[in-house]
């Protein structure tokens, strides 16, 4: 694209029963990422899924437990994902069946930003 600007992506991995301070954690990274100032964040539900403790879940036992596996997705330029990860590693010290937060350089290929409200 001819920019110099560096980008990467955030990836969080967490479940939807995950919390910090009685709310959903996947719902405080959100909030925490738009008062940062990062260009967007998205939320993936998982269909399945299995992390550090070897427990699988899956949508067919959705009745069973609400436990599912989630990943927050966020693109932004590299210092201000670098710092954003300083910022919510606290949120991430109490969850009980861990987590991972992994961060990957990018190279978009095609980007268009949208309109702000």
């Amino acid at each position: 694209m001819g920019n110099s600007v560096e980008y990467k992506t955030l990836r969080i991995y967490i479940s939807s029963t995950d919390q910090y301070k009685f709310k959903p954690l996947y719902e405080t990274i959100v909030f925490e990422a738009k008062r940062y100032g990062m260009a967007g964040a998205t939320v993936l539900k998982g269909i399945m899924g299995y992390g550090a403790s070897s427990e699988i879940y899956n949508e067919k036992f959705f009745v069973l437990s609400e436990k599912i596996p989630l990943v927050i997705e966020i693109v932004d330029e590299a210092p201000k994902i670098d710092g954003f990860v300083e910022t919510i590693l606290p949120f991430m010290q109490d969850v009980p069946k861990g987590c991972l937060i992994s961060v990957q350089k990018n190279e978009f290929i095609y980007r268009k930003p949208g309109d702000k409200k």
